[in-house]
């Protein structure tokens, strides 16, 4: 397998080194980590590997940030969905008032003492 495709063991060890970099411990660790990591790929020359090194040099701040902190906008993004779920569902509100009750509504996590059955 190695000899049909040469550069394969390469690939998969800055694959799997990449992974390394969500177990850093600070943000020094981080940058010296990912500047290594970005000099092995260009010497490397596999042309996936190099695209991807330019999307992480895009993101580089986010990825040290969430090294640092181990906070992702995860659950901002499942807000957010959920706020435009509820304005394509009504098609539009009659005012701002009602589209932010149906906000709080949805992603408030509300409990209501509504009687279960009808007497």
């Amino acid at each position: 397998m190695l000899e049909l495709y040469p550069t394969l063991g390469k690939a998969y060890r800055l694959k799997v080194l990449f992974n390394d970099v969500w177990d850093m411990p600070n943000k020094v660790a981080a940058t010296t980590f990912l500047t290594n990591w970005c000099r092995e790929v260009e010497e490397s020359t596999i042309p996936a590997f190099m695209a991807f090194a330019k999307t992480v040099k895009r993101h580089w701040s986010g990825i040290i940030h969430f090294v640092e902190s181990r906070i992702s906008n995860g659950i901002l993004e499942g807000i957010n969905s959920k706020v435009q779920l509820a304005k394509r569902r009504a098609r539009g509100y009659r005012n701002i008032g009602n589209f932010i009750n149906m906000i709080y509504f949805l992603c408030g996590k509300l409990k209501f003492n509504y009687p279960l059955y009808f007497t």
